[in-house]
């Protein structure tokens, strides 16, 4: 049995669900220690069965015991260990999913977790069942939800500019939208704990990272990865990197870290 695994949902519930995601030490009878994750601008769900599964973040120490639990945007890289008969599903929300529930206010919620009663999720989850369940109960709530707001909200349409354009700055991100800088700033902050800049700066730093792990770094050199993913140069990218990392892209190991597959 794989201890990392990932399970994708419906191409329409896509628009809000980027993957499912398992760490499984279920039947292991060690822990699993030292893990590393780093932040992707998504926000998890965990549901922890078994025994639990101690998260550090860069504000705090966390035991996740059994149950649910809400894990806000990361800002830095995360250490886990997992006790043995620990199983740990994760549901991983896209950046503007929140953002369809106003009544969450995330301005100063970053880097921290949350336990939470499941029975307060807007979908209904066994904290026991099976991936296959999850994923139907996880497809259809939002193929539901994104059959009842077609349009795009102002969260979403800042992601998606983003995405398509990866360089560009938030006084760029006003004009496309004809909105004003300073509340295109404030809603972002409130759906996502995170400024627009920062946002930009966590996906720039994770395409870096997914590049140098599919890539020979023996053949690829750094001031490439830097380039190609608009760092100033390689020194900018080196700083970058050691900021969220704590190390240098030379001394990465990718095999400490749960990364994404290649999908």
């Amino acid at each position: 049995m794989n201890l990392y695994s990932e399970h994708y949902v419906t191409q329409k519930a896509e628009r809000f669900v980027n993957k499912i995601w398992c760490l499984n030490n279920s039947i292991g009878k060690s822990f699993i220690e030292n893990k590393l994750v780093l932040p992707n601008g998504c926000f998890n769900l965990a549901i922890v069965t078994g025994n639990a599964i101690e998260v550090h973040t860069s504000k705090n120490k966390y035991e996740m015991n059994e149950g649910a639990y809400f894990c806000s945007q990361m800002t830095n890289k995360v250490l886990v260990n997992i006790q043995p008969k620990t199983k740990v599903t994760i549901i991983q929300l896209h950046t503007w999913t929140l953002s369809m529930f106003p009544k969450y206010d995330l301005s100063n919620f970053t880097d921290s977790i949350l336990k939470i009663n499941p029975e307060e999720l807007p979908f209904k989850v066994q904290t026991d069942a099976e991936i296959e369940t999850l994923l139907n109960t996880i497809n259809t709530y939002f193929e539901e939800l994104s059959d009842l707001h077609s349009d795009k909200n102002i969260i979403e349409k800042i992601c998606e500019i983003i995405k398509n354009q990866e360089e560009i700055s938030v006084s760029e991100i006003s004009s496309y939208l004809k909105s004003s800088q300073r509340l295109l700033q404030i809603k972002f902050k409130t759906a996502t704990g995170l400024t627009i800049k920062k946002y930009i700066q966590i996906l720039k730093f994770r395409k870096s990272v997914d590049q140098m792990v599919n890539s020979d770094l023996e053949k690829l050199k750094l001031t490439d990865v830097a380039l190609y993913n608009k760092y100033f140069d390689q020194s900018h990218f080196i700083k970058k990197f050691k900021d969220v990392t704590k190390t240098t892209p030379k001394m990465f190991d990718p095999n400490s870290y749960f990364l994404s597959q290649k999908r």
